[in-house]
Formats: structure tokens, C-alpha cells, sequence
């Protein structure tokens, strides 16, 4: 997939918010892509455009280019035959994603019929098959309880086989450890690691642990926009923007260091550098310029004027 120029705005009562704003980034068959920011910032604007799942009310410029179609361009009914079967997604929080009075296993089953083409009975069958694939213990029995039945880490694996379902080549996971302890977070991240080996995926996620278990590159997002993106290696070794070493600073291991500040409003961005009323070393061209984003290294990009290993 190849995204260039996107630009994904809302109109609101005060003005027009612009939660993805000139987005540019590349996702090679079978790699893991993390992306990776602070609540609000449009991580998930960014995959819902993706998947074209907004409010009529929103606007989408740009390209996303999938299998040389840009999906842009592709009406309602092309939409529906590429959401599940070529691109998935894994929605967060399940406990609100599914449906409270459909039994589990008829949830997956729909999805399964809807794409597929599969009879009831096939597709109830393929059903279990997945809620086993996601190592839920007696399937048979499971796919026919209700969601409310399932603990947190259970419904987050109900979300995973839904997903992969119909075997898309292409999946998007939004926060798929959000809320679930730490021993049910590494399971699914094992699980994840496993269901998706041969598979392209966005990763979105505040979680760096997570990123770094799952990622091959990772991107982190800032007010709308990309700070920086590199290797999962660049990323964690030798981050560049001061966006990007203090989210590393916020790591457990790394003294729990907050970022001073809040992000700006989509709404009302500062002039220059978005990030430079939280950043220590903002000089008066980082208040006047927006930088732009560049190659530093082989494959590793930044927006920083000042840039530095």
C-alpha cells in the first residue's frame, strides 16, 4: 500500500478540524508498520480513511494506493468487496465493537457469509475454526455464548479471528492490546505475531512495547502529521525528532519522563514546527518554519530543523 499527499478534514461548528494532514508512507507486502501517538493525534482517523469508514461529512484528498487501485477513487460497491476480504480491520475496545445480543460465533459467521459467499452451515462452521485459531478453549461451546460472557483478553481474540476471517492480505489493528493486563497483552502479541506472519498491517498503537515486538518500521505521529519513521531499530536506537526520544522517555525502563505540554488543536495549529511549544530545543525558525519531512539516513525520515542522532 502507498499512501501520498492524504488529507482526511472534518467540519465542525468551529472551524475544520484536520486529523490527517499530508500524510506520505509506504507498506511493503508482509511487513508490520507501527504507528505510533498520543491519544487525538488521528492514528485512527488515518485507518478508517483507509477503509472508508468516516462520516459522509468528512473530506479525503489524496491517494491511498492498494493493488495499483487508489481507493479514493473506488465507489460504495468496490468498498464493500475490498473491506474484510482484501483489507480487515481489528477494531478497539471490543466491548463496544460487538454486537451485545448476537451470539459470538453468528458475529463471525456474518462477516464470513458476507464475503465469502459461504452457506449458514459452512460459514458457522468456519466460525469456530477461527475462534480456535485464536486458541479460545472449546470453541464449539464459545460460539454460541454472548459477548458479555467473555473476559477482556477473550473478546480481543473474538476481534482477531473476526478480522482475519475471510484472509485479507492486508489488516489494520487499532490499539488491539488497549485496557488488557500485561500477561493478556503479551498473549496477543504472541497471537498476532503468529496470525499474521505472511500479512501486511498497520499496527496503531500508544503502546511502544507492543510496537516493538510486532514492528518492522514504525511512524510516529504528531498533531495530523509524521515526525518521523525509520526501522524498528533506527527508531529505538537513534531517534532523531524530540518528539520521538521523549515518547521514549515516557517508557517504564526509561524513568516514566512525561513531555511537558498538550498537543495543539486540529483545529488551530501553531505556526511552525506543530510540536515546538513542547519542545526544549525550539530556536525562532522552528516558530516561523515548517520543517518538512526529510531523509536523514537511508530510510529513516524526520520533520525537525534540528534534527540530530
Amino acid at each position: 500500500m502507498r499512501i501520498s499527499d492524504l488529507k482526511t478534514n472534518f467540519p465542525t461548528p468551529d472551524g475544520i478540524v484536520r486529523a490527517v494532514d499530508t500524510i506520505d508512507l509506504s507498506i511493503r507486502d508482509t511487513e508490520t508498520f507501527g504507528l505510533i501517538g498520543e491519544t487525538g493525534c488521528g492514528k485512527t482517523v488515518l485507518g478508517l480513511t483507509i477503509m472508508r469508514l468516516l462520516h459522509p461529512a468528512a473530506t479525503m484528498e489524496g491517494e491511498i494506493i492498494y493493488k495499483g487501485k487508489n481507493l479514493l477513487e473506488a465507489s460504495e460497491a468496490e468498498m464493500r468487496t475490498i473491506r474484510g476480504r482484501e483489507i480487515a480491520i481489528i477494531l478497539q475496545n471490543p466491548t463496544t465493537s460487538l454486537n451485545p445480543v448476537m451470539r459470538v460465533g453468528e458475529q463471525i459467521a456474518e462477516a464470513i457469509r458476507l464475503h465469502q459467499g459461504l452457506n449458514k452451515k459452512d460459514a458457522a462452521a468456519k466460525a469456530v475454526e477461527m475462534l480456535d485459531a485464536v486458541r479460545i478453549p472449546s470453541p464449539s461451546q464459545r460460539a454460541n455464548e454472548y459477548p458479555h460472557e467473555f473476559s477482556g483478553g477473550m473478546k480481543q481474540r473474538v476481534m482477531i479471528a473476526m478480522g482475519l476471517a475471510c484472509n485479507p492480505s492486508f489488516i489494520i489493528a487499532d490499539e488491539p492490546t488497549k485496557g488488557l493486563d500485561v500477561t493478556i497483552k503479551a498473549q496477543i502479541v504472541e497471537l498476532m505475531k503468529e496470525m499474521t506472519e505472511r500479512k501486511a498491517m498497520l499496527l496503531i498503537t500508544h503502546d511502544l512495547s507492543v510496537a516493538r515486538e510486532l514492528c518492522d518500521r514504525i511512524a510516529l505521529m504528531y498533531a495530523g502529521e509524521l515526525v518521523e519513521y525509520a526501522p524498528l531499530k533506527g527508531i529505538f536506537e537513534s531517534p532523531l525528532h524530540p518528539y520521538t526520544r521523549g515518547f521514549l522517555g515516557s517508557l517504564p525502563e526509561r524513568g516514566l519522563v512525561p513531555i511537558p505540554g498538550m498537543s495543539p488543536s486540529l483545529i488551530d495549529f501553531p505556526d511552525g514546527c506543530r510540536f515546538h511549544p513542547r519542545c526544549e530545543h525550539a530556536t525562532e525558525v522552528c516558530r516561523r518554519e515548517h520543517p518538512e519531512l526529510v531523509e536523514f539516513n537511508a530510510g529513516h525520515f524526520v520533520r525537525c530543523h534540528h534534527a540530530r542522532s
